[in-house]
């Protein structure tokens, strides 16, 4: 081949290696990860524009010879350099390790280091890859972030804690903002500030509470409209002119904030983010504003539930007023501030007259209106140092808290009482002038004690009743023969427990969704010589007063135990026999050793026994009950809240408790489905105790209505007359047999 050929045909290749060597480099130079190649000393012998970049760079020569200690502090290129000295002795590559950026608290990278090789296979430097991964990092941190807040929301946290996360959440996941969340006030006119951990208190002064119209004064307030996103420019906004002091000293230009809702769409507040730039909001911004508006609306709505049962366990639900065992708390410290200051102390009991007849004429709903109004009526005349509270039906306690009201001034106001309860009132479109019959007992005359003073009270008020009602008797010695007859009825039960005269009835629980029997509940009854069978409600009370009940409840365990040992062998797998647990069992210590004997006479094994738990029991003496809750768990005995919604603990108190089951009271489910406020609360709770993986069984379910709601609120297991009323053990073989037609059909 001539030499001139051979020239051209040279100088076409090496054109042709350059231009496909351009080509290569200008696209590493488009992938915006980092890339670069450095020798065995460290230094740079390649680097895309990305590394350029990222360093401040504009040239290749600028980087080109250097080391990493010639860009950053020597304590960061030292942890560099150690890496890659690893990778170029060992040969093997150090792949997908996340790392935080150098000088960043928030910016994440994915590095990878590889041996770089000659021809011949030699090392001789590395080879490295970084690619940002801050967008990916924010997400999962976002995730967790959202997984905490609804852990937080289920296990009762304080609501201030929850929304400051949630808000923290949200400025973690963009640059320059800080965020505020404002609740509606009860009277609907106000927004009031209740989370901002990133708005400085000057700013947080001024938005404490604003109101809720066209002067808002607040970006927040802007969001009481139907727009999923508002955008306000604070310096250029007309709404927004007569408002700037609020913002003096505050470097935000623009908020943007959107309404709070309910599950029902109800708006309860807004949340605002506030930005130094003035623009809407990007898509991922707009979205991360939906998101925390969303878990606002649960965390605060699962709060008012809470607020509301917790309410309810103090407070009876008709009327407001006080219940019984918020009645006793009271009561005990007037009483010991009574004491302390040597001074008296009055105590009326109040029941209405002839209150059935209204009920029977009128209905229950007129019943329940009277009630009310009476409660008010009340709470009108009585000074403010007195306290009323209902206790049950249409009774109503009434004392002084204050130390030194004297008797006549007391009588005066009770007098008043009953005055106002007699002022006409209109029911279902009828004029009625109600009475009532009241009784009165002093401390320290008549009892020293709460329980006594209330008990003459209460003699002094079925006096009254028995004279002819509409009046006022004040307790006396002749009084204290129902005292008499309270103790002759003790040594009655005594003889009766002796003389094995109590029997059980069993009350069965249904699996809605298999239509099975899943267990019962052991309720006992007093087989009376001369007048038959009496009911719990007439000698339960008698037995706790007097002790009896632990010698009863013992009884109650051994038979239930041995009663649910014969039915094994027909009942389903898991079969339980429920037994109520009074609180004295609890007071006295004895309830570990009773179930332990009950269980071993039977040869019952523990998981088919299960103990119903009131909430106020609990709670009487918390640290000894949780104590001896967990002894009994730790043998695997099923233990569960009984009445849940009408005692004295919160949900976020179920936690401490080693519960599996929680029984729903059946006045929640009485007024179902004709009453919202009930399947409200009913539903709450359900969604509540099944968050905390706890088994839910509705008592006193009558009618395929509250079937059809309890199941769709994903509550299977029901216990009612609907199912079936309590049966001696021999009915109840017959009924777990399926030798009955008790059980109705579900749809």
């Amino acid at each position: 081949m001539p030499n001139q050929l051979r020239q051209v045909i040279q100088s076409l290749q090496l054109s042709a290696d350059q231009g496909r060597h351009e080509w290569l480099e200008a696209m590493i130079n488009q992938i915006p990860d980092y890339i670069y190649a450095k020798d065995l000393e460290g230094r740079f012998l390649f680097a895309n524009d990305a590394v350029l970049r990222d360093n401040g760079l504009t040239e290749l020569d600028q980087l080109l010879g250097k080391t990493d200690f010639d860009f950053h502090p020597s304590e960061a290129a030292l942890k560099i350099a150690a890496v890659e000295r690893q990778v170029i002795e060992t040969g093997k590559p150090d792949l997908g390790i996340e790392e935080l950026a150098l000088g960043s608290e928030d910016r994440w990278l994915m590095m990878s280091r590889l041996p770089l090789r000659d021809m011949h296979g030699r090392t001789i430097g590395v080879v490295g890859m970084s690619r940002d991964i801050t967008d990916r990092k924010k997400g999962e941190q976002l995730m967790q972030a959202q997984a905490r807040l609804l852990e937080l929301v289920a296990t009762g946290v304080a609501l201030d804690q929850v929304l400051s996360e949630l808000i923290l959440m949200i400025e973690g996941q963009a640059d320059e903002i800080a965020g505020s969340v404002m609740m509606k006030s009860e009277d609907g006119q106000y927004l009031t500030l209740v989370s901002a951990p990133s708005l400085s208190e000057f700013y947080k002064q001024r938005i404490r509470r604003v109101p809720i119209g066209p002067e808002m004064g607040s970006c927040g307030t802007a969001a009481w409209t139907n727009a999923s996103v508002t955008v306000m420019d604070i310096a250029h906004d007309p709404l927004w002119r007569n408002y700037l002091h609020l913002v003096e000293g505050v470097n935000y230009n623009a908020c943007w904030s959107t309404p709070i809702r309910s599950s029902r769409g109800d708006v309860l507040g807004t949340f605002a983010l506030y930005s130094p730039h003035r623009s809407a909001p990007n898509g991922k911004l707009n979205e991360l504003i939906g998101i925390a508006a969303h878990l606002a609306g649960i965390a605060i709505e699962r709060r008012k539930t809470e607020e509301r049962v917790q309410f309810l366990a103090t407070h009876d639900r008709l009327t407001g007023l006080p219940n019984r065992h918020s009645l006793d708390v009271s009561l005990e410290a007037a009483l010991a501030s009574a004491k302390q200051a040597g001074t008296s102390l009055a105590l009326a009991f109040l029941d209405l007259d002839n209150f059935k007849l209204v009920n029977d004429t009128l209905g229950h709903a007129a019943g329940d209106e009277l009630l009310k109004t009476v409660a008010k009526r009340i709470e009108r005349v009585i000074n403010r140092d007195s306290v009323v509270g209902r206790i049950g039906g249409d009774e109503f306690v009434i004392f002084s808290k204050a130390p030194g009201a004297d008797l006549p001034n007391a009588m005066e106001m009770f007098e008043a009482v009953r005055s106002a309860v007699a002022e006409p009132v209109t029911l279902n479109g009828m004029a009625l002038e109600m009475s009532c019959s009241m009784g009165v007992a002093t401390y320290p005359q008549h009892a020293s004690e709460a329980a006594t003073l209330l008990a003459h009270a209460d003699a002094a008020m079925y006096q009254a009743k028995e004279t002819g009602r509409d009046s006022l008797k004040l307790f006396s010695s002749e009084m204290a023969e129902k005292t008499r007859q309270k103790l002759a009825g003790t040594e009655d039960m005594r003889r009766a427990l002796r003389e094995n005269e109590f029997l059980l009835h069993f009350q069965p629980q249904l699996n809605q969704r298999s239509a099975k029997i899943v267990g019962v509940e052991a309720l006992v009854r007093w087989q009376y010589p001369t007048r038959g069978l009496i009911s719990p409600a007439e000698f339960i009370p008698l037995a706790e007063d007097s002790g009896l009940i632990v010698l009863l409840g013992r009884w109650v365990l051994r038979e239930a135990c041995r009663q649910c040992r014969r039915w094994l062998a027909d009942a389903e797998p898991g079969f339980r026999v429920s037994v109520n647990v009074s609180a004295r069992q609890f007071k006295e210590r004895t309830i570990v050793a009773d179930v332990e004997a009950a269980l071993s006479d039977a040869g019952l094994s523990p998981q088919n026994l299960e103990l119903e738990i009131t909430e106020s029991l609990i709670m009487q003496d918390l640290p000894l009950a949780i104590e001896l809750m967990n002894e009994l768990a730790a043998m695997g005995v099923t233990l569960s809240i009984d009445d849940f919604g009408t005692g004295y603990s919160s949900l976020a108190a179920l936690k401490r408790f080693p519960v599996s089951k929680l029984k729903i009271d059946k006045s929640f489910i009485a007024d179902i489905p004709r009453d919202a406020d009930s399947m409200a609360l009913t539903s709450a709770i359900i969604t509540i105790a099944r968050s905390l993986g706890l088994q839910i069984v509705a008592e006193g379910v009558e009618t395929e209505a509250q079937v059809k709601f309890l199941l769709e609120s994903g509550c299977d297991h029901i216990q009612g007359y609907l199912v079936s009323r309590p049966l001696p053990p021999a009915e109840l073989s017959m009924f777990i047999n399926g030798s009955t037609s008790d059980i109705p059909p579900l749809n």
